[in-house]
Order: structure tokens, then C-alpha cells, then sequence
């Protein structure tokens, strides 16, 4: 059974004022010293993840690592995995993946594309591939941590580095939060670290194989992600 987390709701506003100006670095390294073994990092592989993935391995190499494999994957997003694994061999990658009688059976009575005919089903794919997954791999943890920035997306624009997830009832630790795009390929470049090519094709933003496209010139980072949705729905329930 999981122990009771150090920290509670009531101590996210204070905790972001003591991060408040501090390095993706440095809020990696209160973490690691704050929760060890007991925080989480969410490692989707793109490109935020990536670059966040080796300031853990030079700072904080004892926070556990896991990906969720939904099954719809590209190819280049495994080749990325398997890049990074054998880059940080010292920091094991936990795979969770959906259950396999909940994936049948919504294929069974509903297709290989309900996703794209309302949000309410494909928040239910999203729900079987990636919530239920998360909820198992962080029974577990006392916090979570994750690449997000906050010029990714409309519904995250107000995301602190350090929030509470009502949700699973744990800490929430966002180390790049502040980061621009630019801030994230410059880290990846100086660092040499392994990237899905993808990005190289127009897909600044990566997730399921059929939800996800290259983007043209001026659209934004996530037009390619659920394109069929309006902007202010596109969040899988893993962040809502």
C-alpha cells in the first residue's frame, strides 16, 4: 500500500514560491531529494521528454521512469525508446500498458476509430490506453513528474511547476514548465540526445499513430494532435 505523501494540497502555493525562478536542473534536483524513489517521471518520448529524461539521469538518477505503450504507436516513437534505453541503461523504463480485455472489447463493439466520431469516445480510448495505465503505474509513487510547457497548449497555460493531481491524490512536478520550444531543441542539440525523427516530419506534438499528423507552416503545435477537435478539448485525461 502506498505511504502518505509529505506533501499535501495545502502546500503546493508555498512550494512554488521556494521553485519560483529556480532551473528545470534545479527543480529536478529538489525533487530527487524531496521524494527519491518515490517520484515518478512520465516519459512520453517526445521531444520535451527526451531532454527532461537526460537532466534526470545527470541530476537525479534515482527517479523511477516508466512510458505508457498504447498499443498505436509509430515506429519511430519505439526506435526513440529503445534509443534512450540503451543511453541511460543505469535508469530502468517501467512499460504499462492498457488492459488487454478492456482494448477487445472497445475494438469489438465500437471499431478501430470511435476516437474520431465524438470527444466523449475518444476520451474513452484515451481513458482505457492511458488514464487507467497512469492510475496503476503511480499506485505506488508519492509524486509525478512531466515535460509539460505551458506555450504547448491552450489548457495549459496557467499550469505551475508544482501542482496538486486531485486525480491520484499526489504531487505533480513540472521542471520545464517555463521552457519555449526553442529552450527545448537547444537542449537537445547541446546535449546530443536522442529524438523521434518524427519531429523532423512536422510533428512537433507525438502521441497515438492515428491521432496524431505533421502540422503545416503557422499552425499551431498542436493542430496535429486530435485535429478533428476543438483546441480547448485536445488534453487525453492524463493532464485534465
Amino acid at each position: 500500500m502506498k505511504e502518505a505523501t509529505k506533501y499535501s494540497e495545502a502546500d503546493i502555493e508555498d512550494l512554488n514560491r521556494q521553485l519560483a525562478g529556480k532551473s528545470a536542473e534545479e527543480i529536478v534536483r529538489w525533487a530527487g531529494e524531496a521524494f527519491g524513489g518515490g517520484i515518478k517521471f512520465a516519459n512520453s518520448f517526445g521531444a520535451e521528454d527526451v531532454a527532461l529524461m537526460d537532466i534526470i539521469a545527470k541530476a537525479e538518477p534515482q527517479i523511477r521512469v516508466f512510458t505508457l505503450d498504447t498499443g498505436r504507436l509509430n515506429d519511430e516513437t519505439y526506435q526513440v525508446m529503445e534509443d534512450t534505453r540503451l543511453r541511460h541503461k543505469d535508469i530502468p523504463i517501467e512499460v504499462m500498458f492498457p488492459d488487454s480485455d478492456k482494448v477487445e472489447a472497445l475494438t469489438r463493439e465500437k471499431g478501430f476509430f470511435s476516437f474520431r466520431d465524438s470527444v466523449e469516445l475518444r476520451k474513452e480510448c484515451c481513458g482505457i490506453r492511458k488514464v487507467q495505465p497512469l492510475k496503476r503505474a503511480l499506485a505506488d509513487a508519492e509524486a509525478w513528474m512531466t515535460g509539460l510547457r505551458r506555450d504547448q497548449a491552450v489548457t495549459r497555460t496557467d499550469t505551475p511547476a508544482v501542482e496538486w493531481d486531485a486525480g491520484n491524490g499526489i504531487v505533480k512536478v513540472n521542471p520545464i514548465i517555463d521552457w519555449s520550444l526553442d529552450d527545448v531543441w537547444t537542449y537537445i542539440k547541446a546535449n546530443e540526445v536522442p529524438y523521434n525523427k518524427l519531429h523532423d516530419q512536422h510533428y512537433p506534438s507525438i502521441g497515438c499513430a492515428p491521432c496524431s499528423r505533421a502540422i503545416k507552416d503557422g499552425e499551431d503545435i498542436r493542430a496535429g494532435r486530435w485535429w478533428w477537435e476543438n483546441p480547448e478539448f485536445k488534453e487525453c485525461g492524463l493532464h485534465d
